[in-house]
């Protein structure tokens, strides 16, 4: 691990980007073009701490979850992420991994979508990068490992995610993921990847189990979605959803349904505009 290098990358990297290119408003009191150290923080769902003692050669070596969340929030090219992983002592991801990295059109996206909450997903429902209103509205989960990445997973065998979603809500919600994920299957038929996902999700749910028994294939596509937000309340939000011809990662992109909905976003805009400016930013919980 180059500690001086991967410091001085970093902090470069970080000076070098636009806050507008990553949907942050600029402020009155920002003093130089490039994002603040907790704002980096907040879009890549890693502490404050941790990324300024990355960037003063003090850290713990990073995981390579921890890398791509920082390629992300940095919006780095792919030879960028390269030298990241070997800064910080890290084989690069292979083929295989650098797909679950969000395509750089993709990510162009998101920023150009700015105060509208949008996601890129995997075909299998991983979170590969998010822009920063969704992490407002749905909160940062990057850098999650094992099965924990997939959002059925988590779904499924996580009881208190389902705590942002209303309960009238919850199996449809649960049979747009097992439809979803079962067309995947259809289209990855072989792949160890899916087929260990799917029998460890049967034997962790029977609730999975009993929607996977039925066979419904759907890809995901328009929907509407409503969140309990813990601060500024529901939210109902139309989500259509943009796939790459690969089929092989999805855009998300949330639009509210509703005038209240419009104005409870803009609150939250604010509020999290708010806490950059005091330099404290907490992502709500999900």
């Amino acid at each position: 691990m180059e500690r001086e290098q991967l410091a001085d990358f970093l902090r470069r990297r970080r000076e070098a980007i636009r806050p507008a290119e990553v949907g942050i408003p600029d402020g009155p009191r920002r003093r130089t073009a490039g994002l603040r150290r907790e704002e980096v923080a907040m879009l890549a769902g890693m502490s404050v701490d941790y990324v300024v003692r990355l960037e003063q050669g003090r850290s713990s070596q990073p995981s390579p979850q921890l890398l791509g969340a920082l390629s992300r929030a940095l919006r780095l090219s792919e030879d960028e992420r390269a030298h990241l992983f070997h800064l910080a002592g890290h084989r690069p991801p292979p083929a295989e991994g650098v797909a679950r990295m969000a395509r750089a059109g993709l990510i162009r996206m998101l920023d150009l979508l700015g105060d509208t909450p949008a996601v890129v997903l995997s075909d299998l429902g991983e979170v590969l990068a998010r822009n920063r209103m969704s992490t407002l509205v749905g909160g940062a989960d990057a850098g999650l490992t094992g099965d924990r990445r997939y959002l059925a997973h988590r779904w499924f065998t996580e009881p208190e995610v389902r705590a942002v979603r209303p309960p009238r809500e919850w199996e449809h919600h649960s049979r747009g993921l097992v439809a979803d994920l079962r067309a995947a299957a259809g289209r990855r038929a072989g792949d160890p990847e899916v087929a260990g996902l799917v029998s460890r999700l049967r034997a962790a749910s029977s609730e999975f189990d009993r929607l996977w028994q039925e066979h419904e294939v759907a890809v995901r596509r328009a929907d509407r979605k409503t969140f309990l937000h813990p601060r500024v309340g529901q939210l109902v939000m139309d989500c259509e959803t943009l796939v790459t011809p690969d089929r092989n990662q999805q855009l998300l992109v949330l639009t509210p349904a509703d005038t209240e909905t419009r104005e409870r976003l803009e609150l939250l805009r604010v509020l999290g505009s708010e806490e950059f400016t005091a330099g404290t930013p907490r992502p709500p919980a999900r």
